[in-house]
């Protein structure tokens, strides 16, 4: 063992507190991202008096390591009481003046810990990181100060990407309120700044879409306004990671050294997973399990990715077994189709929105970066020893 690392086991105890008194308190559960959330599991007949009382500053871990992939179940409490399956090992620090409970959540967090924990797991049908594992991890512990200055700077990035990530939903929020406003309660900019509609904007009655719509708008689908294409099947060669995304219909991507298409652009799922849509300010690499935006016809990128997100996309799967996007079907979907200068002026407002969001995220990139310099700062700590 490193001199200035040391055993886990000095420093935390098991805790096992059945709920015997079936108390009402939230069901929690330990999600990939290390936090307890609220549990959807369905408990109807089952026996709660199995389940584990776990309260603020203890921790739970699922000691169960083959189900998660990379990631090992962890999570500090940050409730003042709940609930957890018995499938938890549930534990809290013995002397929190010598252990800071956010400094171990803090190890805990770091990929070498997950790395580390399932090495350390064994076991034929599943694999498991017992009781025994977890005290013999070994870890620097300095004084309790260093550890909350440690917590302090942490907890300021952390909060910070928060805030950011709230910010950016709050953006996206807003864009589509903007869009709901002109192109669905009709009330965009008329030639004098004014809401359209609210202000005696003149409607005229669509037989067709059996619904009132603004002068000039016409009755049309949605292969009026673009051209879905399928995606591509992976490079042959050059698979080596790169610059450029490869975007599948789950939205997860990975890089490449080479692109298809020119960004901006929109996909969303083809085959399998159905109904999401996805904005990418990216050259990118679609999938053959997606469909993109090859042409469009006056239309927008960002004005064509709120369309989409506002059609029911499942409801065109022409698929048995395996749900599958028929692109025809949805050219043919009914829709209102605007002129091109609204459709052109509320790109201009998107687009400023968009770059707010892009500055955020690319903020929160930094951020991340730090943390985990902040991570590997954790594990070159020095303890002075005395005789």
């Amino acid at each position: 063992m490193r001199s200035h690392y040391k055993k886990l086991e000095p420093y935390i105890r098991e805790v096992n507190i059945r709920n015997n008194d079936l108390l009402d308190t939230r069901l929690l559960g330990v999600s990939i991202q290390k936090i307890l959330i609220p549990s959807i599991a369905n408990i109807i007949g089952t026996d709660m008096t199995t389940y584990k009382i776990i309260k603020k500053e203890q921790f739970a871990y699922g000691p169960v390591t083959s189900r998660n992939g990379d990631k090992i179940s962890v999570a500090l409490c940050e409730y003042d009481e709940g609930m957890v399956s018995q499938a938890y090992v549930v534990f809290e620090i013995a002397c929190r003046e010598e252990l800071d409970p956010e400094y171990l959540m803090m190890w805990f967090s770091r990929p070498e810990f997950d790395r580390y924990a399932r090495f350390k797991s064994h076991g034929s049908a599943r694999e498991i990181f017992d009781w025994n594992e977890m005290c013999n991890i070994e870890l620097p512990v300095p004084s309790i100060e260093t550890q909350r200055q440690i917590v302090k700077e942490y907890n300021t990035i952390k909060n910070r990407l928060k805030h950011n990530k709230k910010l950016n939903q709050k953006l996206e929020e807003t864009a589509q309120v903007v869009y709901k406003q002109w192109f669905v309660d009709f009330d965009f900019p008329d030639n004098n700044g004014k809401p359209y509609r609210s202000n005696g904007g003149l409607m005229v009655w669509s037989e067709e879409l059996n619904q009132e719509i603004p002068k000039g708008w016409m009755e049309g689908c949605l292969g009026d306004l673009i051209e879905l294409q399928r995606g591509f099947d992976l490079p042959t060669q050059d698979r080596l990671p790169g610059v450029h995304p490869i975007y599948a219909s789950t939205g997860t991507l990975e890089n490449h050294r080479t692109f298809k298409v020119k960004g901006p652009g929109i996909v969303t799922g083809r085959s399998g997973s159905l109904g999401e849509v996805f904005y990418i300010e990216e050259d990118f690499w679609p999938l053959n399990t997606t469909l993109w935006v090859k042409t469009y016809k006056n239309s927008t990128p960002i004005f064509i990715y709120y369309v989409l997100k506002s059609i029911n996309i499942s409801d065109y799967n022409s698929g048995s077994a395996v749900p599958t996007l028929n692109r025809n079907h949805l050219h043919l979907h009914r829709l209102i189709v605007p002129p091109i200068n609204i459709i052109q002026a509320f790109e201009m407002v998107s687009t400023k929105i968009k770059e707010q969001t892009r500055r955020k995220i690319k903020e929160n990139t930094l951020l991340e970066n730090i943390t985990e310099i902040l991570f590997t700062k954790m594990s070159k700590l020095e303890i002075l020893e005395t005789a």
